[in-house]
């Protein structure tokens, strides 16, 4: 890694961690879809300043856009002095509901021990703040590179991606005859280089029944029962069966190298009461019976073996149980994505950990999925990895951090990708 480089990295630590308080500060909730256009336009000023040529992009129809919580984004880009190959940083700028427990201000950008604290903190307004200060030194440094640096700021991909990535995906932002490398900095530790991710498939279950005195429930059918034994065969052979099966894929933790399922939630009978009421529930049988079930396959499995393992228990449980009646709605699916380890982009990051930490990368894939999966299947360009400062295991925590440390050390191997492939020629 050349020298000056990774001196005006360093020198920039102080705004590196302003500009991460800043975005921190922006209070990009999802749901239902907060400050989306407050945060690109933070950016654009920001990186207008740079040089950056910049486009503001609402994903007008996408799930979640509208009048009051629209969609948008930001792609902005910077050519270099001749041709070559274009790099693109892919951040996505919302964060999950705040949640209880916390001991800082979730929309403080507190500073504590070297770290900066806030919703968002890892996941990932520190991995977008590193890949903004590498650019902008790299670009200080090297007025002459080849090609273009791209960074974008997305919406939504803590609810699939739809009205971000998908969407720019699906209008050619993501060709791979304009951008040639995607870096997206989601925390999954500086010294590990993320291949890829799981496959997910999201349902829902409703068994039904017949509302009838809670006194005489032998006239009618109670929908909760029926969902019980739903609920048995999973316990007895679809868990079983998930938990033999491993994957050669490097997912992190170990748990999650094998198939697994989350119910998600469950509902029967009578609605909830609201806050406040302190009278008893009526006297009902309940009709319908609802779950929401998570599976998350292995690239190993097929998606129609996933969907029809757990339509074949339940229509297994029609031939078999008096009065049994379901109903079962595909809510999304998203297949598996895994980036070779030889690709262009993966070698470079593994050279530029080496250079920056002086050692070997560890290669992992997600337990979960991330908005590769639409620079993948939708954007249809395989060169892509996940690589950025932050723990795993505090996204969507209380008190989430980002060490001020690993993001230097994270910009550092962005600015040494960058000059492996754009000082070329």
């Amino acid at each position: 890694m050349n020298t000056t480089l990774r001196t005006a990295i360093s020198a920039k630590r102080d705004d590196l961690i302003a500009l991460t308080q800043d975005l921190i500060r922006i209070p990009t909730l999802n749901p239902p879809g907060r400050d989306y256009r407050l945060i690109c336009e933070y950016m654009d000023k920001r990186l207008r300043k740079h040089g950056f040529e910049t486009e503001l992009i609402r994903a007008t129809g996408t799930p979640g856009d509208s009048d009051k919580y629209p969609r948008w984004n930001i792609v902005a880009r910077r050519e270099g002095k001749r041709p070559g190959d274009c790099i693109h940083f892919n951040s996505h700028t919302d964060v999950v509901e705040v949640g209880a427990g916390w001991t800082f201000d979730p929309f403080g950008g507190e500073i504590a021990d070297g770290k900066i604290y806030g919703r968002g903190a890892c996941d990932m307004k520190g991995g977008l703040a590193a890949s903004i200060i590498a650019a902008e030194a790299f670009i200080e440094t090297h007025l002459d590179f080849a090609g273009a640096i791209e960074i974008s700021g997305t919406a939504d991909e803590e609810t699939g991606g739809y009205g971000g990535v998908a969407y720019l995906a699906e209008q050619g932002y993501f060709n791979p005859s304009r951008v040639q490398h995607v870096i997206i900095p989601e925390p999954l530790n500086k010294d590990r280089i993320c291949l890829g991710h799981r496959g997910g498939w999201w349902a829902e279950i409703e068994t039904k029944g017949e509302i009838a005195h809670g006194a005489m429930p032998f006239l009618g059918d109670c929908a909760v029962r029926h969902m019980g034994a739903v609920l048995q065969e999973f316990e007895d052979k679809l868990f079983p069966a998930m938990a033999a099966r491993y994957t050669d894929m490097p997912v992190v933790p170990e748990g999650a190298r094998q198939s697994t399922m989350n119910i998600n939630s469950i509902h029967g009978g009578e609605a909830e009461p609201e806050e406040g009421f302190t009278g008893l529930q009526a006297h009902c049988v309940p009709d319908s019976c609802r779950i929401v079930i998570d599976r998350r396959f292995l690239i190993e499995e097929p998606l129609d073996q996933v969907r029809g393992e757990v339509m074949g228990l339940l229509e297994g449980l029609r031939a078999t149980r008096a009065n049994f009646e379901f109903e079962l709605t595909e809510r999304n699916s998203v297949l598996p994505s895994m980036t070779d380890r030889d690709a262009p982009v993966v070698r470079t990051v593994a050279e530029a950990i080496e250079q920056v930490m002086g050692k070997p990368p560890e290669y992992v894939a997600s337990p979960g999925s991330y908005d590769q999966k639409h620079i993948d299947r939708i954007g249809t360009l395989k060169n892509c990895i996940a690589y950025g400062p932050g723990v795993l295991e505090l996204a969507h925590k209380p008190d989430e951090w980002i060490g001020i440390d690993d993001m230097i050390d994270s910009a550092m191997v962005m600015g040494a990708a960058m000059e492996s492939l754009l000082l070329k020629g």
